[in-house]
């Protein structure tokens, strides 16, 4: 079987869906050798995480070649791709980011992860023309692919219920986390990264992009309440400002600490050495740094409702994330506790995220268009 994978994530996204399409690609070159799979990009880069490509030899990548097709590249993605594609005889093309190209022919089949729909649950964290062309690409992708992967039952939920989409074609294949998280770091590498970073002891950890549904100001408000060093690491966005005030206004500008370009390397132990991981999110299509969390063996608070429930079991605290007091006596109450069992059951849950069963799923999706 030939697999066409819509590649500019895996090649350009740092985190996100430049994780879920390397991690995709990765573990099917690795574990489906006798297939061939085909990078459909842009352009490529030298990302030192889109390096593993060159390490497999059924994996290869295509990029535009005449002028017109490099100088618009967004309309090679989504018009002209398909010509590429039934050149380079795929079998099955899968979109990693939610959209697939116009147009197809042949006995070529489509199909496309989808992996939230954020933008229409909460527009008000959106653009206009951002959600408008969202929902353009997703509502396309969603009726016209030949198969859709939802990363959670609450991202199923949500197709049905923003786009009616045909339930018979949606399955849900949860995702993995690199497999980095999955390995205990020696004593002497976070001996190493403690020192670089200069990180206390004891800390409260959240990761994640510092955003205004990531709801990082009530966590704030309730570090206020708990004697420890909260520690941030993601990307920081316009919210970031609001984050800047609770904390001046809760006096914790001593306790506060952000890494907001923390090489990857380096965040394994970032977990491990932590107390606790707080993720106080107000929504998610799944949540990845809670199972990041859980690998890690630390005790995970989040959210209550939503997909938080799917991704953390019964291993989870779950508090209302908008209760700053709520959420400063679970934090108590977790760094009081013996927290040992409660965190190994969390550890054996997290199996079912094993990067074999996401690659498995991905597979039986493809096996039954062909």
């Amino acid at each position: 079987m030939r697999i066409g994978f819509d590649a500019k994530r895996a090649y350009h996204n740092n985190t996100g869906l430049g994780n879920y399409s390397r991690d995709l690609i990765r573990g099917m070159a690795h574990l489906y050798r006798e297939d061939e799979y085909v990078l459909f990009t842009p352009k490529t880069s030298t990302n030192p995480r889109s390096a593993f490509v060159n390490y497999f030899p059924n994996v290869t990548t295509v990029t535009p070649r005449s002028w017109i097709d490099k100088s618009a590249k967004s309309y090679w993605r989504s018009m002209n791709l398909e010509k590429e594609l039934i050149n380079q005889q795929i079998d099955i093309y899968h979109g990693l980011s939610q959209e697939i190209p116009k147009r197809k022919g042949g006995k070529l089949r489509y199909v496309v992860t989808i992996h939230d729909l954020i933008f229409l649950r909460y527009p008000e964290t959106y653009k206009a023309i951002d959600r408008k062309i969202y929902d353009k690409k997703f509502r396309y992708a969603t009726e016209q692919a030949d198969a859709v992967i939802a990363i959670s039952e609450q991202t199923k939920s949500d197709l049905i219920d923003f786009y009616q989409a045909d339930e018979s074609k949606i399955r849900v294949v949860y995702q993995s986390c690199h497999d980095q998280f999955k390995k205990t770091a020696t004593e002497e590498t976070k001996d190493t990264i403690k020192k670089k970073y200069s990180l206390p002891d004891q800390y409260v950890l959240y990761v994640g992009s510092i955003e205004q549904r990531k709801n990082l100001a009530t966590l704030v408000e309730a570090m206020a309440k708990i004697d420890l060093p909260l520690i941030c690491v993601g990307r920081k966005t316009a919210y970031f400002k609001k984050v800047m005030e609770a904390v001046k206004r809760y006096g914790m500008e001593q306790r506060f600490f952000v890494f907001d370009n923390l090489p990857f390397d380096a965040l394994p132990s970032f977990y491990q050495m932590a107390t606790a991981f707080c993720y106080p999110s107000i929504f998610e299509g799944f949540g990845i740094p809670i199972i990041e969390a859980m690998y890690s063996n630390i005790p995970v608070i989040t959210s209550k409702g939503g997909v938080f429930g799917e991704t953390g079991g019964e291993a989870a605290w779950y508090v209302d994330p908008l209760n700053g007091d709520e959420l400063a006596a679970t934090l108590s109450t977790v760094l009081e506790s013996n927290t040992t069992q409660r965190v190994k059951d969390g550890y054996r849950f997290v199996e079912k995220f094993s990067t074999e069963n996401f690659i498995h799923g991905v597979r039986n999706v493809y096996n039954e268009l062909i």
